[in-house]
């Protein structure tokens, strides 16, 4: 995906999080993060989106760590996390194609990156926030939703602090079966971080399947997965220690 659609996908997901969470109350439950309340949920997605932010437009090179959040609650903290989103949309829209910063995944720019991670973190959280409303979930896009199953299994759990490890060589494969056929992530467990390569060569000890909107879904621990078919201890394995 272009960092231009990336970018339309952030500036709705953050409305319809808002949304969500000015319907629900800032003190409700959050059932897809226990332990959680709304308030929890937007200061969190708040601070990142300004810590984000800082890194393209003052073009931090280093790690900076999270700032804290204000003190408020109710309308006023939605209202923040309204101004937060909209001056991080604001800032990268704005920014450089070149402009160079830190970024913590391979991409193909640092604005790339920060444009895909945003649109990500922030539907993530926008699914949180409509589970604390209740109500059918905002849907999400299948080319987005495959576009961040890669970045999770490539990106995120390619990482040393992943912790789905397995005592043995296992595989577990991803497919996405509305996403074309190049849809479909190989994901070697070990001792060592999760190794993913795009595609299906070779056998699989598990595989789950399904729409990519779902996968993703069951990829961040927001539902169970749409389909599990061989061992499913693997899957299940995920979901317990695939936690970001």
């Amino acid at each position: 995906m272009e960092i231009s659609e990336h970018l339309e996908v952030l500036d709705a997901e953050g409305k319809l999080l808002a949304r969500a969470a000015d319907a629900a109350g800032t003190g409700a439950e959050v059932a897809t993060c226990p332990g959680w309340v709304v308030r929890d949920l937007l200061r969190h997605t708040g601070a990142v989106h300004r810590w984000a932010g800082a890194f393209v437009a003052e073009e931090h090179a280093s790690p900076r760590p999270l700032s804290d959040p204000p003190e408020l609650d109710g309308a006023a903290l939605v209202d923040w996390y309204r101004q937060a989103h909209a001056d991080l949309v604001a800032t990268l829209r704005a920014a450089a194609p070149d402009v160079r910063c830190w970024a913590f995944l391979p991409a193909p720019s640092p604005l790339a990156f920060w444009a895909r991670r945003q649109a990500n973190e922030t539907t993530i959280h926008r699914v949180d926030a409509e589970s604390a409303r209740g109500g059918a979930p905002s849907p999400i896009g299948t080319e987005f939703a495959a576009d961040g199953i890669d970045e999770l299994l490539r990106g995120f759990h390619a990482r040393s602090r992943s912790r789905v490890r397995t005592p043995e060589p296992r595989v577990l494969r991803v497919r996405a079966t509305d996403a074309g056929a190049d849809a479909v992530w190989t994901v070697r467990l070990s001792q060592e971080p999760p190794a993913t390569e795009r595609g299906d060569e070779g056998p699989a000890d598990c595989e789950v399947s399904g729409p990519a909107e779902g996968l993703y879904l069951a990829l961040w621990n927001r539902a169970p997965f749409p389909h599990v078919s061989g061992d499913s201890a693997l899957s299940a394995l995920w979901s317990e220690t695939s936690g970001v």
